[in-house]
């Protein structure tokens, strides 16, 4: 996109809250920043509170400062998916940006997609942050086949996506990773968060950090702490920072003395303090294309423990930014053991060095690409 171009992008933003959210306002300061006219579309409805595990869907707080958004799309009401459409199809903006994170979202985004294209000018690309869900539900493969034939291109965030995308679509497909999560302040001296959030600063902690669902693998990272070979180290501690999005009690056999959970959303303003807190990121996913954490994790410099699914090995190369190993406790907890007889700052150079590759520059290099 050489020249200032009216760019649309679709898909959750404030006053909702968490990854998509900040993914998307990201983006839409990046693409300003360039000299582009930017409105995100979110929704006025997206989830029944039914379906919501979580305790609420908004955030506290303002929206980004300078950021145009419109709360316009009902992702229940097939009037409404119409409407909006047409609406946006009538701005004739140049490009549209559709986020594409769940089957179930696939009859709103792809009808609005579907309305806009009928105005022959408005190029339509697919942002795919999940491909295949997690968990998975009746309707899944119609519903993405649909929102898939809506598009005229699509941007992958994992190369894994982009696999699965070429096996449903022959329309052009890029890959660029999730850029670097830089919208959460810088990092503070390590002393500084320990004594804001109130923790020993003679211990070293491994940071669990987002929303708690089943693929995330917290219950396997604590069968892993659990490992006596790490008890035996008195002043290792874990820090599990996010929501429960299912039922706390599962893990409560497993959260001992050394465990400490912080059961809440954390707020923007203080996700610096519990990366600048942790020793290790530790991300124990049963199943996963890329995630947000890791980048949020190369910010802040920190060192990362993955499991080898999906498109974390791709973000986190092992033996250099950290280690990948089997979704295993025993395996997590060799991991975790590795990393601990490793001299402090170890991998620092290599994340500082990789983490440019992950630019919000090059990310909207490869959208100008598909935007042609």
């Amino acid at each position: 996109m050489t020249r200032p171009q009216k760019i649309t992008i679709i898909g959750p933003a404030h006053p909702l809250r968490g990854g998509l959210a900040a993914f998307n306002e990201r983006l839409a300061l990046e693409l300003q920043r360039q000299g582009h006219e930017v409105t995100i579309h979110t929704f006025s409805f997206q989830y029944p509170g039914f379906m919501f595990p979580g305790k609420t869907q908004y955030a506290g707080g303002p929206a980004s400062e300078g950021l145009r958004i419109k709360r316009s799309i009902h992702s229940m009401n097939p009037l409404n998916w119409l409407r909006t459409g047409k609406a946006i199809a009538k701005e004739r903006p140049d490009v549209v940006i559709v986020a594409f994170w769940l089957p179930m979202m696939a009859p709103s985004l792809g009808t609005v997609a579907k309305m806009i294209r009928k105005n022959g000018h408005s190029r339509i690309i697919g942002l795919v942050h999940n491909l295949i869900p997690h968990e998975k539900r009746p309707g899944d493969v119609p519903f993405t086949k649909y929102f898939i034939r809506q598009c005229h291109a699509f941007i992958a965030l994992s190369r894994e996506v982009e696999k699965d995308l070429r096996t449903l679509t022959t329309a052009p497909v890029a890959f660029a990773p999730h850029p670097v999560y830089d919208s959460f302040g810088d990092a503070v001296p390590r002393q500084t968060a320990l004594q804001h959030l109130q923790l020993d600063e003679n211990n070293r902690y491994l940071l669990f950090f987002g929303f708690i669902r089943a693929y995330k693998g917290l219950d396997l990272l604590l069968e892993a702490f659990a490992d006596p070979r790490l008890q035996a180290i008195d002043n290792l501690r874990l820090l599990v920072a996010g929501e429960f999005y299912e039922d706390r009690k599962k893990y409560e056999p497993l959260l001992g003395p050394r465990v400490q959970v912080v059961e809440d959303f954390i707020p923007n303003n203080e996700v610096k303090y519990y990366f600048s807190a942790a020793d290790l990121v530790v991300q124990p996913y049963r199943t996963a294309t890329q995630s947000g954490i890791s980048q949020m994790a190369y910010h802040f410099e920190k060192p990362m423990l993955v499991t080898a699914v999906g498109g974390l090995p791709e973000i986190v190369p092992n033996g250099k930014a950290g280690y990948v190993t089997d979704t295993t406790p025993r395996a997590i907890a060799d991991g975790i053991l590795r990393f601990l007889e490793q001299p402090s700052g170890v991998f620092s150079n290599f994340i500082r060095e990789q983490k440019q590759l992950y630019s919000w520059k090059h990310f909207t290099d490869v959208l100008s690409s598909l935007a042609q």
